[in-house]
Order: structure tokens, then sequence, then C-alpha cells
């Protein structure tokens, strides 16, 4: 009796130590062939650094299919592991029906689902949204990639993938404080601050934005040199007036210095004002004296227009009802709609990226790496300016043997050592400290001005990347935001979007079509191993006791 006491308390000791062990060495172990649920290093040190509580409400409870009860569970479990990180972190999930409308005057948009059940389709509306709270800042967080040319099945997949940049990005800004420093060129005819007003807006919420001109560089260049290189990043958006040796020479300092940039260039004139006016347009080379300058860093933008046959809308008036114009939509081959090429962290996992009377980018060879970021389709064609573009052109039948010129760079990334644009040259002025060769740096050259411009309505600024006649959102503010990420990050948060995660999605129709099969394998199988098993005991029973 003493020895079995005994036993039952050393059975409990030990369960006790076990215990205790546990509670100071806890562990998580993930499994997965893909390591979905294993954190990066650049978001375990965002979540370890919060030092305040961040409280997530994530709108996503309620009676959903089952691909969605996934994307429902992979939140779940990815806010488990950020929790286990930090436990300042707290979340819970909520039914938004009876808040709907307050949560879209927020801006958290619903989504339009298509559920196949049984085979029969039925739409069901959801508002896959998160919010991310931590002092007196809020971030709203899109939990379903919506991409237009993606199935419903890839949608959940991007999403699933997405969901460790969403949040760790969010937190990220409602915890952190502004260190990096931006500088909005002017004084070159750039883009009016309305019309990058949404961008630079979203901007705002991770970096310092001043504007900057070279007003004074004939005047005083050693102190526009230095005011410049005290930013981290310097943004051209679309300039029209040439450039002079004296800017360029700064800019090119700037960059032997390290300072990285991002150049969003028209290299031809082609605006809509006289197209809708008369139907017509003359496209013609605009020279803004960059043409050296980029050639010496490795990229050089021609003096061309891509038209592809993949292309987004254009829209036109086509009548009037009563004293209503009327408006409709048509493909405009000279508004290339880029897919991403996933070949980088810049552009990966993002939307279609709309373009406007795109050039083409070519790239030289010299010691610079390059990396393709966006380009045409495979369907393209360049046409040379001077050119007539007309929009009886949009009537006309496209013969796809004639735009088989293949893919047109559009946006490039330069990284390395880059070579001074003046070297061997006499420079238009002297200044200290002048480098031949620079830093290592990076810059982006994009060769579409527009792609940063969100539309105007009513004299206010629209949300950049949505078509203020359609409503079809494109991913130009999230390829931009990852552009600038990947210049300035420090944290790495940008290489988080390269994660990939696979999912495997039932086929719906399959399922369907084969139901009765497996409900009678299912119905009968147990069956039969009930029966096999209780032939197999009866017959050594008998066996044993005969």
């Amino acid at each position: 009796m003493k020895n079995k006491f005994a036993n039952i308390l050393g059975a409990l000791a030990i369960v006790v130590l076990l215990n205790f062990v546990a509670s100071k060495f806890y562990q998580r172990f993930d499994l997965t062939e893909d390591q979905r649920y294993t954190l990066s290093e650049a978001t375990k040190n965002i979540v370890k650094n919060i030092d305040d509580f961040v409280t997530i409400k994530v709108y996503l409870e309620g009676d959903f299919p089952a691909e969605f009860k996934r994307l429902q569970t992979e939140t779940k479990l990815h806010l488990e592991e950020l929790k286990a990180v930090n436990k300042n972190i707290r979340f819970r999930f909520i039914n938004p029906e009876d808040e709907i409308e307050d949560l879209i005057n927020q801006g958290l948009q619903p989504s339009r689902l298509q559920i196949q059940e049984n085979g029969k389709l039925s739409e069901l509306v959801i508002l896959p949204w998160a919010v991310v709270e931590s002092k007196n800042k809020k971030e709203n967080v899109s939990l379903l990639k919506d991409n237009a040319t993606n199935s419903q099945d890839e949608q959940l997949e991007n999403s699933i993938q997405n969901l460790e940049y969403a949040f760790a990005n969010a937190i990220h800004k409602t915890t952190s404080k502004k260190s990096k420093s931006i500088a909005i060129l002017k004084g070159n005819g750039e883009l009016d601050d309305i019309y990058i007003a949404d961008f630079l807006k979203t901007l705002s919420e991770y970096y310092l934005l001043a504007p900057f001109t070279l007003d004074s560089v004939l005047n005083s260049p050693q102190k526009t040199l230095e005011q410049l290189n005290s930013f981290d990043l310097a943004i051209i958006a679309k300039p029209t007036e040439k450039f002079s040796e004296e800017e360029k020479f700064v800019i090119d300092q700037y960059s032997m210095n390290g300072g990285k940039s991002i150049w969003l260039i028209d290299n031809v004139q082609a605006e809509l004002d006289s197209l809708m006016n008369t139907g017509e347009s003359l496209a013609y080379p605009r020279d803004l004296g960059l043409t050296d300058f980029f050639f010496n860093y490795g990229a050089r933008i021609n003096h061309d227009l891509i038209a592809d046959l993949y292309s987004s809308e254009i829209t036109l008036a086509t009548g009037n009802i009563g004293n209503q114009t009327q408006f409709s939509q048509f493909q405009w081959e000279y508004y290339p709609l880029v897919n991403s090429l996933n070949n980088h962290s810049i552009n990966n996992n993002i939307e279609m990226v709309t373009t406007k009377f795109t050039n083409s980018i070519d790239t030289l060879k010299n010691k610079i790496k390059k990396t393709i970021l966006l380009q045409s389709s495979s369907i393209s064609k360049t046409l040379g300016t001077p050119q007539i573009i007309s929009l009886k052109s949009i009537a006309e039948e496209k013969k796809q043997e004639n735009y088989a010129n293949g893919n047109k760079s559009i946006a490039v990334l330069l990284e390395g050592e880059f070579k001074s644009a003046f070297n061997g040259r006499v420079k238009p002025f002297t200044i200290s400290n002048a480098l031949d060769k620079g830093k290592e740096s990076k810059l982006i050259l994009i060769s579409d001005g527009d792609i940063i411009a969100n539309d105007v309505s009513k004299g206010k600024p629209l949300q950049l990347g949505v078509d203020k006649w359609t409503g079809q959102r494109f991913g130009n503010k999230e390829f931009l935001l990852n552009c600038i990420n990947y210049l300035l990050d420090d944290s790495g948060l940008i290489n988080v979007r390269s994660k990939t995660v696979k999912i495997d999605f039932l086929n719906k129709q399959k399922a369907f079509e084969e139901s009765k099969k497996w409900q009678f394998i299912n119905l009968l199988f147990p069956l039969i191993l009930l029966a096999f098993f209780g032939f197999i005991f009866n017959f050594f029973r008998r066996k044993k006791y005969q």
C-alpha cells in the first residue's frame, strides 16, 4: 500500500516538475514544409520592440465557405505567433454584421464572393479587414488581396502569403518613430502636389517629407549639395523641363555620396488634353537632358511609345441622355497594364499596375546590377516618335502578329557603385570632395511619370491606383511604396513580401461530380473494415479455445 502511495506521489511530482520546466522554457515548432508559421527576423524585431499594448480587431467572424474559414484560421494562427513573441499584442475576432456601416465609413470596403456549393453559384458579402491600434495611432489592414486577374483561390493564396507583411507593416507604422527623410524635387516642371497628394500622404506615415528645389545651385552649389545630402532619398516625379548641367551635377554627386533616388520620367510628350478635344494628338520626344546621365549609370529611356494589347481602359464621352453625359470605357493600347514579374521583393504579390504613354527602357552592360521590375506583355510593340495618336484606333481591329516585339522594360532597379556621369568631363562648377566613383547606392528608373499620379475629382485628390470612373483598383501605390521601402528599408521588412506559401485548394466541381462515389466509399469502407476485424477476432478466439 505504501509503495503504491509513493508511486502516485512520485508521478504527481514528475508532472509538476514537467509543467514548471515547460513554463520556463517555451518553444513552438513549425513542421510545415514551407515554414509558413515561422516569423522572419524583420517581423520578430518589429514585434519585440513593442513597449505598449497593441490591439488588433479582426472582422473575420461569421458564416464563411470553407476557403475563407481557412483564411480566418491562418489569420488566427499568425496572430498567435505574434503574441507568442510579445505579450503586449492582443487580438479578437469580431462579427462586423452589426457595425458594417460604421466600418465602411472608416474606409473598410466589403468584398463580394462567388460561392459554389452543390453545383450552384451564390454571392456572399464579407468585410475581410483588421484594425491595428496602438496609443493614438490606427491602421487598417486588408486581409484579402483583390486582384482582378486572379481566380478566387489564387486571391486567397496571395492573401495568406501576405498576412505576415500586412500585420508587420501595420504594427511598424503604429509603433515606430520616423527616422528617414525624403526630398520631393521641384523646379523642373514636376507634377503638382495635388496629383501626388495621395502617395505623399501615405509616405508621410513612414517618413519625413520636404520639398526641395535646385534654384540656388548657380549661386550656392556647395550648400545646395550639402542640403540635398541631408536627405536619404529623392523623388523626381514627371519633370517636364530640361535639367541644366549644374542641376545634373548636384544630383549626380548626391548619388555618388550614397543618396537613393526614384525617377519617374516621361521621355515623350503625349498628353490627353488635345486628344480629348480633337480626337488626335502629336506625341513627340521630350528633351530633359538626362540621356547621358542615365546612360552612364547603365540605362537608357527611349523616345518611343509602347503599344500593348494587354492594356487598361480609357474613358470617353459617348452621348447624352437628357442633360447627362454618358461615358464608356474602351481598351487603349497606349495604357499598358502590367502584371508583376514576381522576381523581387518589390514586385512580389502585388496587383496589376496601370501605366500611361509609357516608353521602353534599355539596360546597358556595366558593373551595375540591374533588375527588371515591370515590363509590358509579350503582345506589345514600340512606336517611334513623332507619332500621331488618334482615338479612331480604338475601333480598328488589332492583329496580334503586329504586336510580337516581346516584353519591353518599364521599371528597372539599379544597384552598385555608380560611376559619375561627369567622370572625365569638365565639371560645371567646383565643389569640395567631388567624387568620380560613388559609394554603394540604389536607383529606380520608371519610364512613366503618371504611374504616381492620382486622379482628381471636384478639386480633390483621389486614391492612387483607383480608377475614378470604374472604381477598379490597381497596384500602383503598393508598387511605389515597395520601391521606397526597399530603397530605404533598414529593418528588412520589405523582404517579408518574398515569403511564399503554397496552399492546396479543393476542386469544387470535381468534388460535386464525385460526391456520391465518396459518400458510398465513406459509408461502406468502415463496415468492411469492421467485418474484417470481427472475422479475425472470432477466428483467433475459436482457435484459442478449441
